[in-house]
């Protein structure tokens, strides 16, 4: 409830600046427009021209800082000439439109209240006209307060549809965030193939390397008891090379996916780890394959960095499917201070972003460490 109160004040103010800023608006408006007018095609207008862009750039960038500080939105891009005169051309009507619907919200709060003052300051003979007037009252002051989100509302989007990205802007930046994320996926794949064959060559492959030769030191034992002694330490290298084999393909891709889904592989994940590892999964809707992926590697990193670096004993892994998205928290009690452009997080970050995923990385120095991952699977 508080919260509420607050965004609505928050918001009420933002309309009330955005009234004010209408009465500037509209005579400059009306000036620039009769001066733009009337030096239609002269060379001699060019630089009354020049100023009156200059002002509508400073007043539109005005609108945008006051919206988002009260509005919250995020239109970043710096107003253009011809935008900016437009928009402020035409942005006073809704201003002034928001400073009706607050003086409407004002006379409703009056009548509101009139029940509770009205009995000390006026001879009241019909009791009855003076409830209605306060349930009128009442009436009115919540369509106001309806009013001033669809005025908020609107003057955001009168803003984003003169100062936002065009189509053209639009697919170049989406352009370049497809470029991007490319490269990153390549790199991504690249370093994982890298860390593959380091385990390969250092762990699989020097164990078998140690196994050929207990086996051959058993061969040519004289003694049946040191042969023995040999074929025993030849079968635990043998153990021990098979589980750096396994570890090596569930990094490559679990078989679990295919078997059981997300909610197994993360069993598998859990029951692998070094310390406790809380699972807690609410798919109600199987996500596709290619999010269930990325989720499980996420998982699977973090948990491996929560018991290699972070010193935690608990690491609680949340995944959750909402209407079109797959969000996969990962939380440990550890040392925090995760660094997010580390090798990595960087590579799980890479990893999502080629979904047009997002990753959050939350960790303050003496933790807790919070992973989030959310994915779509539109």
């Amino acid at each position: 409830m508080r919260t509420h109160i607050q965004r609505w004040l928050r918001v009420t103010t933002g309309v009330l600046a955005g009234a004010c800023t209408a009465v500037v608006e509209l005579p400059f408006a009306l000036v620039a427009g009769f001066w733009l007018l009337s030096t239609l095609g002269r060379r001699s207008g060019r630089a009354a021209e020049d100023r009156i862009v200059a002002v509508a750039q400073r007043l539109a960038d005005g609108e945008q800082r006051r919206m988002a500080t009260f509005f919250g939105t995020g239109i970043t891009t710096p107003p253009t000439g011809l935008q900016s005169v437009n928009y402020v051309a035409t942005r006073w009507t809704v201003g002034l439109l928001g400073g009706v619907v607050l003086a409407c919200g004002v006379v409703g709060a009056v009548y509101a209240s009139l029940a509770v003052w009205g009995w000390f300051v006026a001879d009241i003979r019909a009791p009855g006209t003076l409830i209605l007037s306060s349930v009128g009252g009442l009436f009115l002051l919540y369509l106001c307060v309806q009013g001033t989100y669809g005025v908020a509302l609107a003057d955001e989007r009168h803003a984003r549809r003169f100062l936002g990205p065009n189509d053209g802007q639009l697919m170049e930046r989406r352009i370049g965030e497809l470029v991007a994320s490319r490269a990153g996926v390549v790199e991504a794949v690249h370093d994982e193939r890298r860390r593959i064959e380091r385990d390969l060559h250092d762990g699989v492959q020097q164990r078998i390397v140690a196994l050929g030769m207990l086996l051959g030191r058993a061969r040519r034992a004289s003694e049946p008891e040191k042969s023995a002694r040999l074929l025993a330490q030849a079968h635990e290298e043998t153990q021990q090379a098979l589980v750096e084999l396994r570890d090596v393909a569930w990094r490559v891709y679990p078989a679990a996916l295919d078997e059981g889904g997300l909610a197994a592989a993360l069993e598998t994940v859990a029951e692998r780890a070094a310390i406790p590892v809380r699972l807690d999964c609410a798919l109600h809707e199987t996500p596709p394959p290619t999010a269930q992926a990325v989720a499980y590697f996420v998982a699977a990193e973090a948990v491996t960095n929560a018991v290699k670096h972070s010193g935690a004993t608990l690491v609680t892994v949340h995944a959750e499917r909402r209407s079109a998205v797959l969000r996969l928290r990962v939380e440990d009690d550890g040392r925090g201070g995760a660094d997010p452009s580390g090798s990595g997080l960087l590579g799980l970050a890479r990893r999502v972003a080629a979904l047009d995923g997002t990753l959050t990385v939350e960790s303050p120095a003496g933790g807790p460490t919070l992973i989030t991952a959310e994915l779509p699977c539109a």
